[in-house]
C-alpha cells in the first residue's frame, strides 16, 4: 500500500496493485539506485475524449464477425446474449478527423466510445473539444521528466524440485489455497479448467514465458496496453507471473494452481512508475480485446483510488460502480458473457481502508483475503459501495498465498492481488462443469456457496465460498 512520504509499497507503487509482500525479493529492485533517462520525445499529454455517437460506422450489429472472433459470438450466443451497439467500433471518420488535428491516437474504448490521445501541447485539448462530435475532452496523463531504464531479464531458477520440497499430495504447495475453497474436489472429478479461457490482466510477467514450471500452461497470446509499450512483457514486474502461477503451474506434488488446464492471455495494462487515469483506459482497452478475442473470464489484481494527480483521486461517493471510467467498463463484462474476477483491495489498514475501483462494479467478484485459520485479513479492503452493495463477494487465501516468482522459486506472498487469481481459476473450473450457465449464473452460484451466505457483510463479503457446493447445486438447477 502507499507508503508514508511516497507512492510506492514494497514492490509497485501506490493502490493500484495492491499487492503486500511477505518477503522483500532482488526481483521488486526499488526505486534507490535505479538509472534514469529523459523521457522519449519529450513532454507529452494523453487526453480522454468521449464522443457524441458512432455515425457513418460500416459495421452492423447484424455482422459480428467484422469485428469479434468467432469464439466470442458464439459466447454469446450459448448465454443469450445480443451484440448491440457498444460492441460496434468507433467510426473511421472521427478518428480520421481527430487526427487531422495533429494528435496520435493510443487507445480507444468502443464500449464507452472515447478515444485516448497523445499530443505535445496542453492547448491541443481546446481544439479537440470545439469538435461537433466530442461530448468531452479530459487530460488524464502527463508524461515524467524520466524515466527508468528498461531493466534486463531477472535470472530464473531452471528446475524447482531443487528448490522445492515434494510433497504427498498432487496439487503440493498449492493444496491448502485449493482445498479451502473445495478446488482439490472440483480437480479430481476432472475439471480444470480445459476449454475456459482466461485473461490476466496487470503490469508485467517477468520471465513468465521461459519459467520451466510455467511452460505446461495453454498461453493464447500476450498483449501490452500501456503507453509507452514496453520492450518486452516478460522483462516487466513479476507481480503478473506469481498471479498467473497461482492458476496456471503444473508441477505435481510441488505446486499446482487452480486452473492447469486453462488457456491464458497475459495482458500488460498498468504503468508501474505512475498512478494517473489513463491506466482506466488501458485497462478498458484490454477487457475489450479480451472480450473480442472470446475470453470467458478476466482476473484482474489492479484497483485505484489515487493518483499522482490528487485532484482526480474518487471518494468514497464515488464507489457506485457507474462513475469511475473503469468501474463503467466492469460493469458491462457480464452483459457480454465475461466474469470479472477483481481484487479488492489492500487498503483495511490505511487511511482509505475502502475497495478500490473496479472492485465497486456491478456483476463481478470482488474478493477479499483470509489467514489459514479463516480470519479477514487486516489489511484486505472493505465495503460497502456507495449504493449499498456487499463488498466484497468472496474470500481466499492471501495472507500468505503460494506464489512462483519470476525466479522460477516457490514463495509465500500476501495480498488480494494473490487471492484473486486463485478464486479465477476455480472459476474456470466450475464453468467447465457446468458450461449452460450464464456469467451472471457462475457469479451468484459462487456468491450462495459462500460460508457467510445467510448474513452477508462488509468485511467476508458471502464469505469463503465452496466449489463443490457450488457445482452441486448448479448440477440441480
Amino acid at each position: 500500500m502507499r507508503q508514508p512520504g511516497g507512492r510506492k509499497n514494497l514492490m509497485m507503487k501506490g493502490s493500484r496493485f495492491l499487492l503486500m509482500m511477505l518477503v522483500l525479493f532482488p526481483l521488486a529492485l526499488m526505486a534507490q539506485g535505479e538509472k534514469r533517462s529523459r523521457f522519449p520525445g519529450g513532454r507529452c499529454y494523453l487526453f480522454r475524449l468521449t464522443l457524441a455517437d458512432k455515425h457513418g460506422t460500416p459495421f452492423s450489429v447484424d455482422h459480428p464477425e467484422a469485428f469479434l472472433s468467432q469464439r466470442a459470438v458464439e459466447r454469446r450466443q450459448r448465454q443469450g446474449l445480443s451484440v448491440d451497439s457498444t460492441d460496434l467500433p468507433i467510426a473511421p471518420a472521427y478518428r480520421q478527423l481527430v487526427e487531422a488535428e495533429g494528435v496520435e491516437i493510443v487507445s480507444q474504448s468502443k464500449w464507452q466510445n472515447t478515444l485516448l490521445v497523445k499530443s505535445k501541447r496542453m492547448e491541443t485539448l481546446k481544439n479537440l473539444v470545439r469538435l461537433p462530435f466530442v461530448v468531452e475532452g479530459i487530460k488524464v496523463w502527463t508524461s515524467p521528466d524520466s524515466i527508468v531504464r528498461r531493466r534486463p531479464r531477472a535470472h530464473y531458477k531452471t528446475d524447482i524440485s531443487l528448490f522445492a520440497t515434494l510433497f504427498d499430495n498432487y496439487e503440493g504447495a498449492g493444496y491448502e489455497q485449493m482445498h479451502m475453497l473445495g478446488g482439490d474436489r472440483l480437480h479430481s472429478s476432472g475439471f480444470r479448467g480445459r476449454g475456459i479461457h482466461i485473461a490476466v490482466l496487470d503490469g508485467g510477467f517477468m520471465n513468465a514465458d521461459v519459467i520451466p514450471s510455467l511452460q505446461k500452461a495453454r498461453l493464447q497470446g500476450f498483449a501490452d496496453f500501456v503507453y509507452p509499450r514496453a520492450e518486452d512483457i516478460f522483462k516487466e514486474t513479476d507481480h503478473g507471473t506469481m498471479v498467473f502461477s497461482t492458476m496456471a503451474a503444473c508441477e505435481p506434488n510441488l505446486f499446482v494452481g487452480t486452473a492447469p488446464d486453462a488457456a491464458y492471455w497475459l495482458l500488460r495494462t498498468e504503468e508501474t512508475e505512475s498512478e494517473t487515469p489513463a491506466e482506466e483506459d488501458y485497462w478498458t482497452a484490454a477487457v475489450e480485446f479480451a472480450d473480442s478475442a472470446g475470453v470467458d473470464i478476466i482476473s484482474s489484481s489492479l484497483g485505484y483510488h489515487d493518483f499522482n494527480d490528487e485532484t482526480m483521486n474518487y471518494r468514497y461517493r464515488e464507489l457506485d460502480g457507474k462513475t469511475a471510467f473503469i468501474s463503467c467498463s466492469a460493469s458491462m463484462l457480464a452483459q457480454k458473457g465475461i466474469v470479472l474476477v477483481s481484487s479488492a483491495g489492500n487498503d483495511g489498514m490505511g487511511t482509505w481502508k475502502k475497495i478500490n475501483v473496479p472492485s465497486d462494479a456491478f456483476d463481478i467478484l470482488t474478493v477479499g483475503s483470509v489467514s489459514r485459520d479463516l480470519s479477514n485479513a487486516a489489511f484486505s479492503s472493505i465495503g460497502p459501495t456507495t449504493d449499498g452493495r456487499v463488498k466484497p463477494d468472496v474470500m481466499a487465501l492471501g495472507n500468505p498465498a503460494t506464489v512462483i516468482t519470476g525466479r522460477g522459486t516457490i514463495s509465500l506472498n500476501i495480498g488480494t492481488s494473490f487471492s484473486t487469481p486463485i478464486v479465477a481459476g476455480l472459476v474456470a473450473c466450475l464453468w467447465q462443469a457446468l458450461p449452460q450457465k450464464t456469467a451472471t449464473e457462475i457469479i451468484e452460484l459462487v456468491r450462495q456457496c459462500g460460508n457467510n451466505a445467510d448474513c452477508p457483510d462488509n468485511v467476508f463479503g458471502y464469505g469463503i465460498p465452496d466449489f463443490w457446493k457450488a457445482y452441486s447445486l448448479g448440477s440441480a438447477t
